[in-house]
This record gives structure tokens, sequence and C-alpha cells, in this order.
């Protein structure tokens, strides 16, 4: 099978480089062009060493003729700029997108959410939003692909089975998540440089974080009843991974038992999501550099009330890994291509 022809703008970030460190080792994709801004000229390899080893292509900048050579764009840029490159596709052009430009589907929340005004808004039902999880069914009919954010991928893959089964109470579910600094990007160094990003905690986008909008529109697919819950991020001294700590009350009759099983059952076919034994303690060291997420269901003093934990590598499966997996479901490759580690 001959190889497709991928561009990648956004190259230099934490999740632009973590993607191409994929796609090298992907044998369908051939990465043609680097795209930057600010490092026009530049090898990758200067940004991570491990790159030095592959014949790459030195860092562009984006021009729209560069998409005749490609069949695959990658988009892990600003959030806006996605828009203006999907006005130049054609229909043998797939877009994957690891920023937030078409994981909103209606134009008004994205206004509200991101505070600009959506530039390609006619796009918007040409595009869909892709847990591959959970609609990778539905892949095959659009050629932009949005991934989730990575906040939503490790809070959606544990409520979602439990919403279709309606196990647990929706209101006041509680969302605790902590992220490694990778997931603010490089710019992170200076806007935290005061605040002793190494060594402190720090919460941030309390009540309104705009990861809430996707959480919104993604659970209500799954319930006609009203739900509430409260999401706070916190940025962790860490690099890379995020846990989340889900509290939810059960329905009545429903059992600590019922959860774990209506997740072995959801999940018990898929590659990249690992439903551990009843109160499981997870740490992130357990999903670095993996395509994985962990889910623990663990009991709490109150009867009624359960902790789910939930772990991923926030620039794999929260980003690159997920933006690849979504690649093989849309070009029929192994789903695990190019995602296995040694």
């Amino acid at each position: 099978m001959p190889k497709l022809n991928a561009l990648v703008a956004g190259s230099t970030g934490y999740i632009g480089v973590q993607l191409i460190k994929l796609l090298v080792k992907h044998k369908y994709i051939n990465i043609r062009y680097l795209c930057g801004s600010s490092s026009v000229g530049k090898n990758i390899s200067s940004y991570d060493k491990s790159l030095s080893k592959f014949k790459l292509p030195r860092i562009v900048k984006f021009n729209k003729k560069l998409l005749k050579d490609v069949e695959i764009i990658f988009t892990a840029l600003p959030n806006g700029e996605a828009q203006d490159i999907s006005k130049n596709l054609n229909n043998n052009h797939t877009l994957i997108d690891l920023a937030a430009d078409f994981r909103l589907e209606n134009s008004s929340d994205y206004l509200k959410w991101y505070k600009q005004k959506h530039r390609a808004n006619n796009l918007i039902k040409k595009s869909i939003y892709l847990l591959p999880e959970i609609n990778r069914k539905q892949i095959k009919k659009y050629n932009i692909i949005s991934c989730p954010g990575c906040y939503p991928t490790s809070i959606l893959l544990p409520l979602i089975p439990l919403f279709k089964k309606k196990l647990i109470k929706f209101n006041n579910i509680i969302i605790d998540s902590k992220s490694g600094y990778s997931g603010a990007g490089r710019g992170v160094h200076k806007k935290y440089k005061d605040k002793n990003l190494y060594e402190s905690l720090s919460a941030y986008g309390v009540g309104f974080h705009r990861h809430n909008s996707e959480i919104d529109q993604m659970l209500k697919k799954f319930t006609k009843k009203k739900f509430e819950f409260t999401f706070t991020p916190h940025l962790s001294p860490m690099f890379r991974g995020i846990l989340s700590t889900i509290y939810v009350e059960l329905e009545t009759n429903v059992s600590q038992s019922n959860l774990l099983n209506s997740l072995n059952s959801f999940y018990k076919k898929e590659n990249f999501v690992k439903i551990l034994k009843n109160d499981s303690l997870i740490s992130t060291n357990n999903v670095i550099n993996t395509n994985n997420c962990l889910i623990s269901v663990c009991k709490s003093k109150y009867k009624n009330k359960i902790i789910i934990l939930s772990a991923i590598d926030n620039l794999i499966k929260g980003g690159a890994g997920q933006a690849v997996q979504n690649l093989n479901n849309k070009f029929n490759f192994p789903e695990k291509t190019g995602l296995k580690w040694e």
C-alpha cells in the first residue's frame, strides 16, 4: 500500500512534536511538510533530539499551495487557525484538528466559549467531534475530524457508559482534574514564571473552563434528562499526564460492581481503554507514553457515592495519539498502527 502524504501544521508545539514522534513510526504515512511560524528553516530535531535519526523536512511556513502534495493535514495550532486552512480543502483531503476549531456544533457556542467568531461556519456541519471508542462508526462520512480535548477525553470515557445505562444520578457530578503543565503549551513557562510552576499546584478556569462546553455537548447525546456537573482543572508540577477524579451518586439499587461490569462490557473490545479491578489506585505514571486510558471505580465512605479515577497521557491519548487513532479508523488501518510501544 502506498503511503499517504501528511502535512503537520503547528509542528513545534508539545502536541505537534509528539505527533511527529508517532507519525515517523507509522508505516502508512509519509511526512511531506512540517509547518511553523517562528521556526522556518529549522530542523524539528532542535525541539526533540530523538527525531534527529529520521529524515524529515525542514520547517516551512504554511501556504495553501502545499496542500496539493498531501492527503492528510494535521493541525495542532492556536484556536482559530485551522478554520482558515479548512477553507482550502478539497474532497481528497482529510483534516484532523487537535485544537478546538470544530469541537462545538454551534458557532454561537464557539463565540461564547472561545471569544471569537467562527470563520468557517459552513464547515461545522461537515465536521465531526470524534472520540473513537464512542462514535468511530461515523468517521467515514467526514473529512474534517475534530479530536476531543485532553480533559474531556479523561472524563467522557468513564461517564458516557454510565449515562447510557442510567446507573448514576445526573445531578451534582463533581470532576476534579489535574494535568501536567505541557497541556498549557510552550507558553506556560512565561505565563507562570512568577508562580513556581515546577513546585506548585494551580487551579485555573474555575467554573468556566472552555472544556465544559464539549463535555456538556457530548453528555447531552446520551440522556434527555437534565444533568449538572462541576469541573475544575488544575495545573500540576509535572510535565505530562492527566488524572481526573469524578464523584458521582449511584441510582437506587445500583452498586459499585454494577458500574464496573457496565464499563467492562462497554470497553471489552477496545484497544486503549483499560478497566481495572474495583478500588484500584491509579497514577499518571501508569499511562505516560501510552495511548491508554485507565479507569478505576472506587467506593467511598458513603454507600450511595462512588469515586471514579481516570488517567491518560494528555499529549498522547489526550492529543497526538488520539489523532493517530482517528487517522487509523478513517483509513481502515489497524487501530494500533503507530501506537505500539515496545
